[in-house]
């Protein structure tokens, strides 16, 4: 069996299955990147829940995981051999995960970067500029009278949708007919961009064919349902 006693984050959330990846996590955007990545693998793992409302993700635990206090993050008792091995950063984990399997990347090396290009692109641009437009929109940011910061991750958000209509234009997924990490990267987000955001209208995003077509063909598949939910949040 596993020891992962050397890590403090599992003396605030135990392992019942320390032979399992463990993912500590919440599903927002970036985490949810995780999830659906184990599902889609199929991957044993176990899943723990940082909840924001109870400050989890500044814990002392938590922190000796990540010591930039977000998730998601993720300890693998299997790692490089045959040690574990600690995670954070969603992008890196997806990657981490894609090699670990063989799965959701090209093997071929052009193919490969060409995917991580995407994810690249995901981590610098979509989620920093639709997470701010979502607090400007949704959040505190909504009272504040000057509307400019609204403005500027609006008039961004859809610049980058653009981006990624052009890109998807004649393909199912951002690497052709494979669909690949670079897909789970994003699919969170633009779910959350028109979903929880409640933004679909400011952007647009029915002008957007392409996009609006590879979120259905993304939420069609059983693993990004199940991922999306995961971990179950607090009653």
């Amino acid at each position: 069996m596993s020891d992962l006693s050397d890590f403090p984050i599992t003396r605030r959330w135990p392992a019942q299955y320390p032979d399992r990846i463990q993912l500590y996590s919440l599903p927002t955007p970036n985490g949810v990147k995780a999830s659906i990545m184990l599902e889609e693998t199929g991957l044993p793992y176990e899943p723990h829940l940082v909840d924001f409302a109870k400050d989890d993700q500044k814990s002392p635990e938590f922190v000796s995981l990540n010591p930039n206090g977000k998730i998601p993050a993720m300890i693998d008792p299997d790692g490089p051999d045959g040690k574990p091995l600690a995670l954070f950063e969603s992008g890196a984990i997806l990657l981490y995960l894609a090699d670990k399997t063989g799965k959701f990347i090209p093997a071929d090396p052009a193919g490969r970067w060409h995917a991580i290009q995407w994810v690249m692109f995901q981590m610098g641009g979509v989620g920093p500029m639709f997470g701010q437009l979502g607090f400007f929109n949704k959040f505190a940011g909504k009272d504040w009278e000057d509307k400019r910061p609204l403005d500027r991750y609006v008039t961004e958000s859809k610049r980058l949708l653009g981006v990624m209509d052009s890109a998807l234009a004649g393909k199912d997924w951002f690497v052709g007919s494979e669909y690949t990490i670079a897909d789970i990267s994003m699919l969170g987000w633009v779910r959350n961009l028109i979903g929880f955001y409640e933004a679909r209208d400011l952007v647009g995003f029915d002008q957007y064919a392409n996009v609006a077509a590879w979120l259905e063909r993304g939420l069609a598949r059983p693993a990004v349902q199940k991922g999306v939910t995961i971990p179950a949040r607090s009653a």
